[in-house]
């Protein structure tokens, strides 16, 4: 039996989004991993600016989006804490290396956008990284799987109108009214 497949999807999730969850859903679609991690970015360092909604936020909007999924989808995804737990900048590398202690058996399927990707060269140990993983790019404005991912963004969310909110989960945009996130009232 070949080894189990798990997708690594990070992100900073400030909010979570039906971008997002298209992706989600795409991979179990189209058979691509057995099971899927999502890990919150604790301290992106590559981003010039720090997530806008607290780590706390950040995953509570994830678990809320993930029990939006189809039961037969969200039974295999999970979430990570690692590196909001984590002091110091959010390297890859070092929560794929702690994902591999876990799972020692597993087959680690890195998860990236497009747009990601093509700053790959610049992040921590790369080539390190690289080794490591199979690398699964997502088409976003670029190469890769295409998937027709939807065009939503986090930044619009967090900046523009109300109307916004509908590109997230419903349980999300009613946390993120609820706690006031991103000056929402």
């Amino acid at each position: 039996m070949s080894a189990i497949r798990i997708g690594l999807y990070g992100g900073t999730f400030d909010p979570i989004h039906k971008g997002h969850m298209h992706v989600i859903t795409a991979l179990f679609a189209r058979d691509l991993v057995d099971e899927l991690v999502l890990i919150p970015a604790g301290q992106p360092w590559m981003r010039s600016d720090a997530p806008t909604a607290s780590s706390h936020d950040r995953l509570e909007m994830t678990k809320l989006a993930v029990s939006e999924l189809p039961v037969e989808i969200a039974a295999h995804v999970s979430i990570s804490d690692l590196e909001i737990k984590r002091s110091g900048p959010s390297y890859t590398i070092d929560t794929v290396k702690e994902i591999q202690a876990l799972r020692p058996d597993a087959h680690l399927i890195l998860i990236l956008g497009s747009d990601a990707f093509a700053a790959i060269d610049k992040w921590h140990e790369s080539a390190q990284l690289r080794s490591l993983v199979e690398i699964l790019v997502i088409a976003r404005d670029g190469e890769g799987l295409d998937i027709n991912a939807l065009p939503i963004s986090a930044t619009t969310i967090r900046t523009l109108t109300q109307t916004h909110l509908e590109d997230s989960p419903s349980s999300v945009a009613r946390y993120i009214k609820e706690k006031n996130l991103y000056g929402r009232q």
